[in-house]
């Protein structure tokens, strides 16, 4: 958790570079005079406690792979850091509409070493446990994990919103997907994440966003291009915030 304090500071900095944000299509929160600071809330019942009744709900945002843990890769362009980059996009979105948003990853390292209570000699389990772990230590209301995907198939493309099998789940990956589809132009589904650790073990809603293939050379060069980055982005906190508005 220190790591998320420590690095908060320099990404603080970059959200006075981001543009003046229009009013989102969806809907937009309403925040209190007493709105939260810009930085992590990492206690969610200390921060309901000190607000109003109805106050903002918590997002946790996943930053998938980091560290030694790459991810999937394409033409030397490796996910940990689409994901990082689209993930801190949205939590500054997030935080300027007033959410309270938790994000578990602010730099290139991989949660495995923040998890020293775990004892299991796989890496990836200690892993998937520090992420699920983080969601149960706060009050946290839905959460929403950040990947980018891949296929054999280089025509294979778009985004892809993969939901537990829970009614809220379903919901919010279909706002998500539905924002994702109006930026890419596509009509994909989304898909029961029936495999996926985080989509089996966290308690509260959950979805994984794929935000595009970087097997696909289109969709490569628009996740790896920041102006890019910041319409995905907000194409994700679009979904977002209506799920929040409607549920």
């Amino acid at each position: 958790m220190h790591k998320l304090l420590t690095a908060s500071v320099a990404l603080l900095i970059s959200f006075h570079c981001l543009p003046l944000l229009p009013h989102v299509a969806y809907g937009k929160a309403n925040p209190s005079q007493n709105s939260p600071s810009m930085l992590p809330v990492t206690d969610g019942d200390a921060y309901r406690s000190s607000h109003h009744a109805f106050a903002a709900p918590v997002i946790l945002l996943d930053v998938g792979h980091g560290g030694i843990d790459g991810g999937t890769s394409a033409q030397g362009v490796l996910e940990k850091d689409i994901n990082l980059a689209i993930s801190q996009k949205v939590y500054l979105l997030l935080r300027s509409k007033g959410y309270a948003v938790i994000i578990n990853r602010l730099g290139d390292y991989a949660l495995s070493d923040e998890n020293r209570w775990l004892n299991s000699r796989s890496r990836h389990t200690r892993d998937l446990a520090q992420r699920k772990s983080l969601s149960e230590e706060v009050s946290t209301d839905i959460v929403v994990s950040i990947h980018a995907n891949w296929s054999p198939r280089s025509t294979a493309h778009g985004p892809v919103v993969l939901h537990q099998k829970e009614g809220r789940s379903y919901l919010l990956a279909q706002s998500i997907q539905d924002a994702m589809n109006k930026l890419y132009g596509t009509e994909h589904g989304v898909v029961w994440g029936k495999p996926f650790y985080i989509l089996n073990y966290v308690k509260q809603p959950a979805v994984i966003v794929e935000t595009g293939f970087l097997s696909n050379a289109a969709d490569r060069a628009r996740m790896s291009d920041p102006a890019e980055q910041k319409r995905i982005a907000q194409s994700i906190a679009n979904g977002i915030i209506y799920y929040l508005s409607v549920v």
